[in-house]
């Protein structure tokens, strides 16, 4: 066996590959194994086919396929780790030659890794802005408690205001017909959310729980479903129910009920604390960005299409997961939005290419300043991931598989070496 590098243009090899004639031998026997039942010649039972009489009848190559398929991918892998390569896509594969009793040669075309030259990544000068918590940062915070600890109390004597909650059945009319997804019963509609179509809410005001009326608005130029937008349609509401929301108040009781204190002042003082670490936090996470925002714009580098692309594949599977968590999914979103997932893509190609940029920088830095990850930080990264899951270091260490383990050790590698260009930074 031996493996060649015939050739290598910017981010592109060519490697190649030649395979012993007895590996192509074992390989046919594994085919034939695997598929002796398929074979039917009168004679013999089937399954039960001599695998030298499937060659006479069939000839060698009905069983270079599936011999290709258990070949290539052990001796590409093989060929990659002693050329020592990063393939960055699939490889375009040419079979030179293969032929019983002969060796096997492929060449394999592929994208890799590019060669980035790095500019200055020491001593770079970024500044630390801190936002002072101010006492109306703590009183927005502590008004943001009340309002989640707000009860929602019936109105009787009164008409709906801004700010009630009415609780209504609808139902949406396009001239006589009623129209999909326009219809409900008992909607919890806060007036003054600008949740429903523009004009909906402001109908609403000045009626009484139980009364029922019509609500004429019209839909936005540009909304989601094509065959309404722009139209003037009618909704048939009644209104079941009215609710106000009271806000407690805020004291020393109201520590008590939300907190482990005793008194306001002690809630207030909290609050603060909690503002200034969460503040130097967004600070010391901004002197990361800032840092590596430097880093990259001092790279040179030829991103590979291949990379980019199969960022973009990752952005787009993210965002479908956050639809689908949100009740939807990417083609629904397609649909609304008028657009195709080209159009997505394009979208996300500048930001992806970025994050490409940031990958690589990180990578050769780590080489660089030879980056790596001991035993104890891998525990240690075991043990918060057992703490956040609520559960024993032991029972994450037999979920965990070896690709887990690697892809901990790559974050880890990135997190150590995002520390060693903050602390190599001058931080002003």
């Amino acid at each position: 066996m031996s493996f060649e590098l015939l050739k290598k243009e910017g981010n592109k090899v060519s490697l190649k590959v030649t395979i012993p004639a007895e590996e192509l031998t074992g390989a046919m026997k594994k085919a034939y194994a695997k598929n002796k039942g398929r074979f039917n010649i009168p004679g013999f039972r089937k399954g039960k086919v001599p695998m030298h009489m499937v060659e006479k009848m069939y000839g060698a190559s009905v069983f270079y396929d599936d011999a290709l398929n258990i070949l290539l991918p052990e001796f590409y892998g093989k060929a990659i780790d002693e050329l020592a390569i990063e393939p960055v896509d699939r490889p375009e594969i040419d079979i030179e030659q293969m032929e019983k009793g002969k060796e096997v040669i492929f060449t394999a075309d592929v994208f890799v890794k590019p060669e980035v030259k790095l500019g200055q990544y020491k001593g770079l000068e970024v500044e630390k802005t801190i936002v002072e918590v101010t006492d109306e940062a703590v009183d927005a915070e502590l008004e943001k408690n009340r309002e989640m600890n707000a009860r929602l109390i019936n109105v009787e004597d009164r008409a709906i205001e801004t700010g009630d909650t009415a609780y209504i059945d609808y139902m949406g009319f396009d001239g006589e017909l009623q129209f999909e997804g326009g219809t409900a019963e008992n909607f919890p509609l806060v007036i003054g959310s600008n949740q429903f179509i523009p004009g909906f809410e402001d109908q609403l005001i000045g009626k009484n729980a139980e009364e029922e009326f019509e609500v004429n608005v019209s839909f936005p130029e540009d909304y989601h479903a094509t065959d309404l937008a722009g139209k003037p349609v009618v909704f048939k509401v009644k209104v079941n129910s009215v609710k106000r929301k009271e806000l407690p108040e805020l004291d020393d009781e109201f520590a008590k009920d939300t907190s482990e204190f005793e008194t306001l002042a002690e809630l207030k003082e909290d609050t603060k604390k909690k503002l200034v670490e969460e503040n130097e936090k967004s600070a010391e996470a901004e002197v990361k960005n800032l840092v590596i925002e430097k880093v990259v714009e001092g790279i040179e580098v030829d991103l590979p299409e291949a990379m980019i692309e199969s960022e973009i594949d990752n952005m787009v599977k993210d965002f479908d997961f956050q639809l689908r968590y949100q009740g939807l999914d990417i083609q629904k979103y397609f649909e609304y939005t008028n657009s195709k997932e080209e159009d997505l893509r394009e979208q996300m190609k500048e930001e992806a290419e970025k994050r490409v940029k940031v990958q690589v920088a990180i990578e050769a830095i780590a080489k660089e300043e030879s980056v790596t990850v001991t035993d104890e930080d891998l525990e240690e990264e075991i043990e918060k991931i057992s703490k956040l899951q609520n559960t024993t270091v032991e029972e994450v260490k037999k979920l965990l598989k070896e690709e887990n383990y690697e892809y901990i050790k790559e974050n880890l590698v990135t997190q150590k070496t995002m520390d060693f260009l903050v602390e190599n930074a001058k931080v002003k």
